[in-house]
């Protein structure tokens, strides 16, 4: 079951994001990986900032967990994790179909362009790689990320954006 996670599920989201990320260990450039990935002060930092955060569990126990943001004109999927040992169950599917029915606006997600398992499950809901030039414009409009992470991620858009005329 989906369910908008609330404060006492706290935790158990940090653990999921934190355990996910080992993933990210030798594939992420090394100056952009650290344990854990990322604390508790910069989820809830997120958080703050606008990024709401929905799980996927069974018998109560979160096992999966992603997050939407609306910036300006566009939704952001962001933070998108699931434990290890449920990845490829259908867990990261039942989230973002969830997400992507929450809005009507045109959705962006940007990733790691060397986490290629990431880049194939939004590339199976649907969302296409936007160009080199026009990701570096988009991390830098809807995104607060350092400059770092701008050369070293890639962004993907769904359908809505696509039909959009943004020349």
């Amino acid at each position: 079951m989906v369910r908008r996670c609330v404060d006492t599920d706290f935790e158990r989201m940090c653990e999921i994001i934190n355990e996910a990320a080992k993933k990210y260990g030798g594939v992420i450039p090394g100056d952009c990986y650290h344990k854990p990935y990322m604390p508790p002060w910069e989820l809830k930092k997120e958080m703050e900032s606008g990024v709401v955060f929905y799980g996927y569990g069974e018998g109560g126990v979160l096992a999966g967990v992603m997050g939407i943001q609306d910036v300006l004109d566009v939704t952001l999927i962001r933070h998108a994790y699931v434990m290890p040992e449920m990845q490829g169950k259908g867990v990261g599917s039942k989230l973002i179909k969830h997400l992507l029915g929450l809005t009507q606006r045109p959705v962006l997600v940007g990733t790691w362009a060397s986490a290629k398992w990431a880049i194939r499950f939004y590339e199976k809901h649907g969302f296409k790689a936007v160009t080199w030039g026009e990701k570096e414009r988009l991390l830098r409009k809807y995104w607060k990320i350092s400059e770092r992470q701008v050369e070293t991620s890639t962004v993907l858009a769904d359908r809505r954006w696509l039909a959009q005329d943004r020349h």
